[in-house]
This record gives structure tokens, sequence and C-alpha cells, in this order.
């Protein structure tokens, strides 16, 4: 399967590539900048459209990329706000909006959301206003996406490269998700069955389903 890769050079991208290539997809890479096939920032319409008409026809699509304002509440503007809208939420909305005519038939969706918009830490209201957004655009659209077409979100929870048993920090006692789980549940969520899903990896349950 022709798989497109967006955030391949990130921490999640980076977990996500070898399960991919592993499994012998044909992978096309893309990051903002580095050294990918393609280097897009999700934020501007123009550039994901460039991306799709030069990679042409494709059967999935896994975004691991988008960024929030982070900083405490007293000090958020409108402004720090429309830029998690506008990368993280309308950048990973447009992928499907535009993406949906390049897709294969039967072909599917994996976007990010995360943990905050559940469990909340102190200076990431923006990431908790744009991935709840996400979770709940997926479960909407799921709905009404022709051609056999499946959307899903994964919510993979605090990734750590190393961890070293530290619960201090702004997550104060998160325990942090195995790179196995997270492998696991966007393998899932790109090849699986369901559709409308969040894949809740920090969750104790394996089957990662929307409550």
């Amino acid at each position: 399967m022709k798989v497109i890769l967006i955030g391949a050079t990130g921490v999640l991208g980076k977990i996500i590539l070898p399960a991919l290539k592993n499994h012998r997809h044909e992978v096309v890479t893309v990051s903002r900048k580095g050294n990918t096939d393609y280097n897009v920032d999700i934020s501007d319409s123009g550039q994901i459209k460039k991306l799709f008409n030069d990679v042409g026809s494709f059967d999935t699509l896994i975004n691991a990329a988008g960024h929030c304002w982070i900083g405490p509440f007293e000090e958020m503007t409108e402004e720090n706000i429309y830029f998690g809208i506008k990368n993280k939420m309308m950048g990973q909305v447009n992928l499907v909006m535009i993406g949906k005519d390049y897709i294969s038939k039967g072909g599917s969706f994996t976007l990010t959301s995360g943990f905050i918009s559940d469990d909340p830490i102190k200076g990431a209201s923006n990431y908790a206003m744009v991935n709840g957004a996400i979770d709940n655009f997926v479960f909407a659209v799921s709905i009404e996406l022709k051609n056999e077409i499946r959307i899903n979100a994964v919510s993979p929870g605090w990734v750590v490269e190393n961890y070293d048993g530290n619960m201090d920090g702004p997550v104060k006692g998160q325990y942090p998700v195995s790179h196995e789980r997270i492998a696991h549940a966007y393998y899932k969520s790109a090849f699986g069955y369901l559709s409308g899903q969040v894949y809740r990896v920090w969750e104790e349950s394996t089957q990662y389903i929307r409550k």
C-alpha cells in the first residue's frame, strides 16, 4: 500500500515509520522541514494541495504533525488560540478535505489528537481545545466519507524517547506510553476495520475504542 506519513521526522513519526517499512508498505515521508520526500507546512492549505498533486493517488494517510501554543491561561491571547486552530486543527481537517479527492477506495485517514483533552495539564488549554475538536471531527466525518474510506484519531498519551522515572514536571505522575503501543495503535487505525474511533493509547485497554 502507498502510505503518506506526515511528521515523519518527529517523535511519533520515528516510531511509526519503522512499523510501516517492516510491513513493506510504500511510504511517502513528509515533514515541515527535514530530510523527507516532501517538505510541507500543514497550516498552509496551498502546500497540502501541492503535496497531493505531486504524490497522486494513495491508500493511507497518517498524520503525526501539528502544534499548538503552550503557556499559562492568564497570558493566552486570541492570536495564540488561532495558532493551534490553524496548525493542528485546520491543518489536519484540510488533509482530509483535500485528500479525500486523491485517496483510493477503501483507504484511511489517521489523525493525531492527544490525552490533554481528557486529562488536562497546566499551560496546555490550547492543546486541550484542539485535541477535542479533532476527536469529534473524526467521529462526525466518519459517517459522511464515501467510497468506504475510514477515518480515526490516535490519542498517543505522554510520549518520551527515554523515560528516566521522574514523576515531576508538567505532567505530574503521568505514566509514559511505550513505543510499541503507539506503533500498534497507529497501525490498527490505518489498516484495521473501524472508523470514527479515537484510539486512546494511554488507557489500560488495548482496544482503544472511543467511549
